[in-house]
């Protein structure tokens, strides 16, 4: 390297090392310390005692570890999909409203805002079976109200439902990859006789095929960490919790969360923490193996 090369370097390492000495603080150094406590019985009191492969082993057996990540699962499931198709037909919509798009944008934006506790705690109230304003509604048009937050088969839904609130951020991320799109591609579709479904299939779809990837993956990694909102309705009040007798609501964050810092088993949340990290990337993987075979990048040969 040149002087003024390694001047450069020299510069830029300055810059970036407030960032170094806090990814290095804050994020490996923790991981590191999480994968040793996973091979160990620690109870933060006691020092850690090394157990091998015990607490993975008990990972493999324990039918709360299999039961909460089945509700993880479940709940991305249809989660991903219908906070994407929703929120893409509210970005087709909001592309149509002309100078009110910045405060429909705002306005989907705003929800995103709220801090997760209040969200927990205002669909606690809107679901509430007697005097929510979600069963209120229903009653106005003749439907029963179901038990929301206290019978198991109606819990996930109402935990999806609370989850659509904070949609806002995908809404306008497709919003941004919608007027991207040049218009010309739509005027030679239309010279073709494309109608508008030919059009959102054959233009529309593959050049936004990017951002839908994208907030596929962002969005499937959130909801496999789906914690605060539903902590904050069904296990962070004592009263509610204890009137509620079911594991409909347990996802596997709040499960580790409960291992680490109520039974202070904090070797075996390590493993927990560790598994879900080791799910969360072969699921990205297999997402991106699939995705090169349907996303359309500009400039592609293929």
């Amino acid at each position: 390297m040149s002087p003024s090369a390694r001047r450069e370097a020299r510069w830029a390492l300055l810059f970036i090392a407030p960032w170094i000495v806090g990814f290095l603080a804050f994020t490996a150094g923790p991981m590191v310390a999480s994968l040793w406590l996973s091979f160990t019985e620690y109870d933060v009191i006691n020092e850690p005692r090394f157990t091998g492969l015990d607490n993975y082993r008990q990972l493999m057996s324990d039918p709360a570890i299999a039961r909460s990540l089945g509700n993880t699962f479940y709940y991305t499931v249809l989660h991903v999909p219908l906070v994407m198709a929703i929120s893409l037909g509210l970005a087709l919509l909001l592309k149509r409203v002309g100078r009110l798009q910045g405060f429909f944008r705002t306005v989907f934006y705003l929800p995103v805002m709220t801090p997760a506790v209040a969200v927990g705690i205002l669909f606690l109230l809107l679901l509430n079976t007697q005097e929510g304003l979600v069963n209120r509604a229903l009653g106005v048009i003749g439907v029963d109200g179901p038990s929301w937050t206290t019978d198991p088969d109606w819990v996930m839904p109402g935990i999806i439902l609370m989850s659509l609130w904070s949609l806002g951020s995908t809404v306008i991320i497709y919003l941004a990859a919608l007027q991207n799109v040049p218009r010309d591609l739509y005027e030679a579709a239309s010279i073709d006789g494309a109608g508008a479904w030919a059009r959102f299939r054959h233009v529309t779809l593959p050049m936004i095929s990017g951002t839908i990837f994208f907030t596929l993956i962002v969005n499937t990694i959130a909801s496999l960490q789906m914690f605060t909102e539903v902590y904050t309705m069904y296990f962070g009040n004592r009263q509610t919790e204890n009137s509620f007798n079911s594991d409909a609501a347990t996802f596997y964050v709040i499960h580790l969360f409960q291992e680490a810092f109520q039974f202070l088993h904090m070797g075996f949340a390590s493993a927990m923490a560790w598994l879900l990290f080791v799910i969360i990337l072969l699921i990205t993987l297999v997402q991106m193996k699939l995705g090169n075979r349907f996303v359309y990048y500009e400039g592609d040969n293929q």
